[in-house]
C-alpha cells in the first residue's frame, strides 16, 4: 500500500555527524573544517564539558564554539572525536599540507620565478595545484578544484536524519554535531542519490514505503520508526501554491527566501523554509506551499543562511535550473557553487557573472549585479544581487549588500535604471570574519584584524542612499534572521536595542515619512501585481 511523507518530518543532512553545508562538501575547505572546527570543538567539550554547557546558556553565545550538550555526552564525543580522526585522515592530511605549504610560500617566495617551488609542493597536493602570484608579488595556492573531488570526495560519512518536528529549537547548526535518540533515524545515503527525490516526493505523490525502505536497506530495528514517518492518509495538498493569475504574486517565505509566481514561471532565491507542526506559534510557508515545478532556483551568495542543503535537497526534483554566482576558479575562500552542487545531485547549473543576464521568454528579465561586503574583505566573487523584471514589475533583491561604496549602486541604477519593489538585508552587526572562516587561515588571525572585518550588511545610513538611487516605491528589509525555524542556522537572538533593529527601524520611518512604503519582512507575506 502506498503512503505519504507527514509534512512535518525534519529532513536533517550530516557528514560525519556534522550538519553539512557547502564548506564540508568541496575537499579543501572541508578539511580545514574538520582541523580547525570540529576537533578544536570536540576536544575542548571533552576537556570542559562544563564551560560548554555555561556558554550555550548564556545570552549571546548561541553561535559560538561550543558543543550544546552535557557531561553525559562526554563519551559519545570522545567516540566521535576517535572516528572523525580516523576516517577523515586524509582530508585531515590534506589541510596540514595546505596550511604548511602556504606558509611555506609566504616565507620564500619573494617575486623571483616560483618554478623551483614545485619540487616542494606535499604529495598529497600534487598534480592539483598551480603557485601564483599575484601582482604585488605575494604568493598563492591556486587549487584546480576538479582534481581534488575526483581523489578526495567521499559520499560514505554523508547521511540523513529524520525526526519529527514539534517546535522550532535546535542547537546552532556549525558547533553542535548529531545526536541520536529513539525518536531520531539516521540513514546512510549519499546527498546525490535519487531515492531522496522519491522520499521527500512522497509528501505529494504516495509511493510504497515498504519498498522505500527495502531500498534504503535499512535495518529491521530501524523499520518500525521509519513507517511511523508516513501516513496512509491522503495529504490535504494547498492548490494554492501555483498561481494562474495574469500578473506577478511573490511571496516570502521567511529570511532572504522569496518566491515570484506568474502563470508561466516560478522563481525561488535563496531557500530556507520552516516546517509545519501542530501548535507552532509563527504562522508561515513552507514545503507543501512550493509549487510542483521550480523553473530556476537563484542562490546570491555562498553563506549555509542563504544556501542551506537542508531545503534545497528536499525539492531538488522540482527545480529545472539553478542559478548561482560564478567563483574566483581555484581559491581557497571561494570554492566552485557549481562543483558543490553537482557532487550533491543537482543538475543544469548555469554560473552567472556581474551583468549577466537571462531572458524569461516573454515574462521578463535576470539581471546579475555585483554587492559588495558582508565576507570579511576576502576575495569571494561568489556572491549577486539579482534585478529580476516580470511583467513589466522591476524587483532588485541585494542580499546581505554592505554599500561600502556608493558610486557602485549609482552605476547600477545607471545601468538597470529605477526599481519598483527593494529587498535588503540590513544585519548590520555582523560576525566576526573568523566565525566563518577561521579554519582556512594558516596562521591564526589576529583579534583586531578579526572584530573589525565583519560579516555585515549595511546601516541605515548606507540603505538609505541605496533606496534614494533605486527609486522604489517599496521596501523590504528581509535577511535578518528573525524567524525562529532559523536559529539553528542564524545563532541571532535580537533584544530592542540591538544596532540591526535600531538601524532598520531607522530606515522603515525614514521611508514611511517620505512616502515609501516600508516593511520589516518575518514569517510570511503576499503581494499581488498586476501586469503593467
Amino acid at each position: 500500500m502506498t503512503s505519504f511523507l507527514k509534512n512535518n518530518i525534519r529532513f536533517m543532512p550530516y557528514i560525519w555527524n556534522w550538519y553539512a553545508w557547502s564548506h564540508l562538501i568541496a575537499p579543501h575547505t572541508a578539511g580545514m573544517n574538520i582541523v580547525d572546527r570540529h576537533i578544536k570543538i570536540m576536544e575542548s567539550f571533552i576537556t570542559y564539558p562544563q564551560l560548554h554547557f555555561e556558554a550555550i546558556h548564556t545570552q549571546g553565545m548561541m553561535g559560538g564554539p561550543f558543543i550544546n550538550l552535557n557531561e553525559s555526552h562526554q563519551p559519545y564525543i570522545e567516540s566521535l572525536l576517535s572516528q572523525t580522526k580516523n576516517d577523515c585522515k586524509k582530508l585531515i592530511k590534506l589541510s596540514e599540507d595546505i596550511k604548511q605549504f602556504d606558509i611555506f610560500l609566504q616565507n620564500h617566495a619573494r617575486g623571483c620565478s616560483l618554478e623551483e617551488y614545485y619540487i616542494n609542493i606535499p604529495s598529497s597536493l600534487k598534480g592539483m595545484i598551480e603557485i601564483v602570484y599575484d601582482l604585488n608579488n605575494h604568493p598563492k595556492i591556486r587549487f584546480i578544484e576538479a582534481l581534488l573531488y575526483k581523489n578526495y570526495y567521499d559520499v560514505s560519512a554523508q547521511s540523513i536524519c529524520l525526526t519529527q518536528a514539534n517546535d522550532d529549537y535546535r542547537p546552532f547548526c556549525l558547533s553542535t554535531p548529531c545526536v541520536h535518540n529513539e525518536t531520531t533515524l539516521q540513514v546512510f545515503i549519499p546527498f546525490s542519490s535519487p531515492l531522496i527525490d522519491t522520499l521527500v516526493h512522497m509528501k505529494t505523490r504516495p509511493y510504497s514505503a515498504d519498498s522505500l525502505c527495502e531500498e534504503l536497506s535499512l535495518p529491521a530495528a530501524q523499520q518500525m520508526l521509519f513507517h511511523s514517518f508516513f501516513t496512509k492518509e491522503t495529504l490535504s495538498i494547498k492548490m494554492d501554491r501555483h498561481y494562474k493569475g495574469n500578473g506577478v504574486r511573490v511571496r516570502y517565505f521567511g529570511h532572504a527566501c522569496v518566491l515570484l509566481q506568474t502563470a508561466a514561471i516560478s522563481i525561488l532565491l535563496d531557500p530556507a523554509l520552516g516546517y509545519n507542526y501542530d501548535g507552532k506559534r509563527n504562522d508561515r510557508y513552507s514545503y507543501d506551499d512550493l509549487p510542483d515545478v521550480i523553473d530556476y532556483l537563484i542562490i546570491t551568495h555562498n553563506h549555509q543562511d542563504h544556501f542551506l542543503f537542508e531545503a534545497i535537497l528536499q525539492f531538488r526534483h522540482k527545480i529545472q535550473n539553478v542559478v548561482v554566482p560564478s567563483t574566483q576558479i581555484g581559491a581557497l575562500e571561494d570554492p566552485s557553487l557549481k562543483l558543490i552542487l553537482k557532487a550533491i545531485g543537482f543538475k543544469n547549473i548555469i554560473c552567472i557573472d556581474e551583468f549577466d543576464t537571462i531572458a524569461f521568454s516573454e515574462e521578463g528579465l535576470l539581471t546579475a549585479l555585483p554587492f559588495l561586503g558582508e565576507h570579511g574583505d576576502l576575495n569571494v566573487q561568489s556572491k549577486r544581487a539579482y534585478h529580476i523584471t516580470l511583467h513589466g514589475h522591476a524587483f532588485l533583491f541585494l542580499a546581505d549588500s554592505n554599500n561600502l561604496d556608493h558610486h557602485l549602486y549609482e552605476h547600477i541604477f545607471a545601468h538597470i535604471g529605477k526599481v519598483d519593489t527593494l529587498f535588503i538585508g540590513m544585519e548590520c552587526m555582523g560576525a566576526p570574519l573568523s566565525w566563518l572562516y577561521g579554519p582556512l587561515f594558516s596562521a591564526t588571525l589576529a583579534r583586531e584584524f578579526d572584530n573589525s572585518r565583519r560579516l555585515s550588511g549595511s546601516n541605515f545610513e548606507k540603505a538609505w542612499k541605496i533606496v534614494k538611487a533605486s527609486g522604489c516605491k517599496e521596501v523590504n528589509i528581509y535577511a535578518m534572521g528573525m524567524e525562529p525555524w532559523l536559529s539553528y542556522v542564524m545563532a541571532i537572538d535580537y533584544q530592542s536595542d540591538s544596532l540591526p533593529i535600531i538601524e532598520s527601524n531607522k530606515l522603515i520611518d525614514t521611508c514611511l515619512n517620505n512616502n515609501i512604503l516600508a516593511n520589516k519582512l518575518f514569517g510570511k507575506k503576499e503581494w499581488l501585481f498586476n501586469r503593467d
